[in-house]
């Protein structure tokens, strides 16, 4: 299986390309593909069969190698993956690559990590390939946020404690100044997830709190959900600063605040509990 691992300025790129086929009458495909939260597991049966029959793919850097695995051997992979402070390729280089192998004859792949419609780019990636004439098609992933509070026992609805549900990413485009519904974000009964939202977990909590919300509203930290390694770090939304930096945790992580996360104790290990219940 080949790998180009990153590619340099977008003028550089054509030296690292796999082969191009002659002009074609018309371009080839694009599929773009969410990936699931990392479990492969997780994978829907329409992305799994897309991924079989792959032999072109570009993929993000919240993709899994354990999904990666079910590329065909001999399929191009080309990692486009962008970190924080670390882009292999801007969004607007992975676009014109797109579209540029697309015309040359080659169908892509682009897999993204859970949901490409939800704080993927996605939307941005099939608003240009319709603009340049490139058919493409989208297969949904399970979004971190389900993926994610699934495993860690975290429902992000329940009658008792959430009535609303809130996604929101917790960065903003060039890194400018996240400004986001302050007051809506912290209204009582609902459940709020962050994505993105490590480097700026003190900011939020800081204006979460200054607009009404409880410091002592329940919020957890979960990194590298669904993998191996996964961990649940929890506190209140006015402790979760501190207690991220004493826990060292990393990106890729995800954000969750209310009430729904003090039931993490009991449904994260529900065996356990059961037995304890049975013994009362």
């Amino acid at each position: 299986m080949r790998s180009w691992e990153s590619y340099g300025p977008q003028a550089t790129l054509s030296a690292g390309l796999p082969p191009a086929h002659d002009e074609p009458a018309s371009p080839a495909r694009v599929t773009l593909v969410g990936a699931g939260p990392g479990d492969p597991e997780l994978l829907t049966m329409k992305a799994w069969r897309a991924l079989q029959s792959a032999r072109l793919v570009l993929y993000d850097h919240l993709v899994d190698k354990a999904v990666l695995a079910h590329v065909p051997e001999g399929a191009d992979l080309i990692y486009v993956g962008k970190e924080s402070a670390h882009h292999t390729l801007s969004q607007e280089a992975i676009i014109s690559l797109m579209v540029r192998l697309a015309r040359s004859g080659r169908a892509v792949l682009r897999l993204k990590g859970g949901d490409g419609y939800i704080f993927g780019r996605g939307g941005e990636e099939a608003e240009a390939l319709a603009a340049a004439g490139v058919p493409f098609e989208v297969i949904p992933g399970i979004t971190a946020a389900q993926g994610i509070a699934a495993s860690v026992g975290i429902p992000l609805t329940h009658r008792d404690h959430a009535d609303t549900l809130v996604l929101v990413t917790g960065h903003r485009r060039n890194d400018g100044e996240l400004d986001l519904d302050w007051p809506t974000l912290a209204r009582p009964r609902q459940t709020v997830v962050v994505y993105m939202g490590v480097a700026t977990l003190p900011l939020i909590s800081a204006r979460l709190i200054a607009h009404g919300m409880s410091p002592d509203t329940p919020a957890a930290l979960i990194e590298r959900g669904t993998l191996p390694g996964e961990r649940c770090v929890t506190g209140t939304i006015a402790t979760l600063p501190v207690l991220a930096q004493v826990e060292r945790v990393k990106s890729p992580a995800l954000l969750m605040i209310g009430p729904v996360v003090a039931l993490h104790e009991v449904l994260a290990r529900p065996v356990a509990t059961a037995q304890l219940l049975a013994a009362q």
